[in-house]
């Protein structure tokens, strides 16, 4: 496999061009105590994300998951290239759901990351 990164172009312009996905990470942590409830919430998300998500330009894959050990839950996805993932900085209805779970208490990490794989394995 070529390198990801060419020395005479910005990581983001190696990220848009590559053949490899973009992997976007964001992740909210919450009080243990309140866990439970802010699961209840992301899984009732997809019904309101899921559409719009799945007509995004270049989404490949998408997962929310939880992590009771750590009090936080993450939204990983794939995408094709840096502009197909930076498309969710516009989405309004995630925009709108994040303000309501930092209503709730819930933090987030910022800025999201957008990750360029340096090695992949599978499907």
């Amino acid at each position: 496999m070529a390198p990801l990164v060419a020395k005479s172009i910005t990581k983001e312009k190696a990220m848009t061009t590559s053949s490899s996905p973009v992997v976007r990470v964001s992740i909210m942590r919450c009080a243990a105590e309140r866990f439970d409830e802010f699961v209840k919430m992301m899984t009732e998300s997809q019904q309101l994300l899921e559409p719009g998500i799945h007509a995004m330009r270049g989404c490949r894959m998408y997962f929310a998951g939880a992590d009771g050990a750590t009090s936080s839950l993450t939204n990983v996805s794939i995408w094709d290239t840096i502009d197909d993932a930076k498309q969710m900085e516009r989405f309004q209805p995630m925009l709108d759901l994040g303000k309501r779970f930092s209503d709730a208490g819930a933090t987030f990490e910022r800025p999201i990351m957008n990750y360029a794989p340096l090695w992949q394995f599978g499907s």
